[in-house]
């Protein structure tokens, strides 16, 4: 898992089957320290409802991915499992 800052949306005129009804968010992932970048941004599968400026946490299990979004194959590489609270 890693915890990653959402900084855009992607917009795709076309899409795999699996990700038809998903939105695409860009976001960058956060070392420990929650505010320093981790490397390059990453284009993740949002089912959470997140939103610019909020923190999320990503997946890249594709087990884990399999199952949440009920696919055998898929191009999905990170997924958001969910929004992180802030204090």
């Amino acid at each position: 898992m890693q915890v990653a800052l959402v900084v855009g949306h992607a917009h795709s005129t076309v899409k795999h089957k699996t990700l038809q009804s998903h939105k695409l968010l860009v976001t960058q992932p956060l070392m420990a320290d929650g505010s320093t970048p981790d490397g390059g941004p990453l284009l993740a599968v949002d089912r959470q409802g997140a939103g610019i400026g909020e923190r999320v946490m990503l997946a890249s299990d594709g087990r884990a991915i399999r199952e949440i979004f009920g696919v055998e194959n898929s191009p999905i590489r990170w997924a958001v499992l969910g929004i992180v609270d802030e204090p």
